[in-house]
């Protein structure tokens, strides 16, 4: 179950390399592209989306935009309501600290 699963070997023949000639020089000429091997078919399913699916992934991802915005929201009234209690609390013992140095 958990051992991998390799695709199968390639089952070109080997190319053959080429004679070199005997103290004969060829022609320089340019160089044609490689032609580009055909994709090999794929052994995996293909996912076929029905509307009824397409509508329920929409569903689904429409929800977990509604929750990821909702923690998000939720996460900047923490901060902001913890700044403005850092606020008061500041505010609060400037006030005392500015009384104990009236009285003495």
């Amino acid at each position: 179950m958990f051992t991998p699963k390799y695709p199968p070997q390639d089952t070109a023949p080997p190319a053959a390399a080429p004679v070199p000639a005997a103290h004969t020089p060829a022609p320089v000429q340019p160089s044609a592209p490689a032609p580009v091997p055909a994709a090999a078919a794929s052994n995996r399913p293909t996912i076929q989306l029905t509307p009824g699916s397409a509508l329920a992934l929409a569903a689904g991802g429409g929800a977990v935009v509604l929750v990821v915005g909702a923690v998000l929201v939720s996460l900047l009234l923490a901060l902001a309501i913890t700044g403005m209690s850092v606020a008061v609390v500041a505010v609060v013992l400037r006030s005392l600290l500015k009384d104990l140095d009236k009285h003495r």
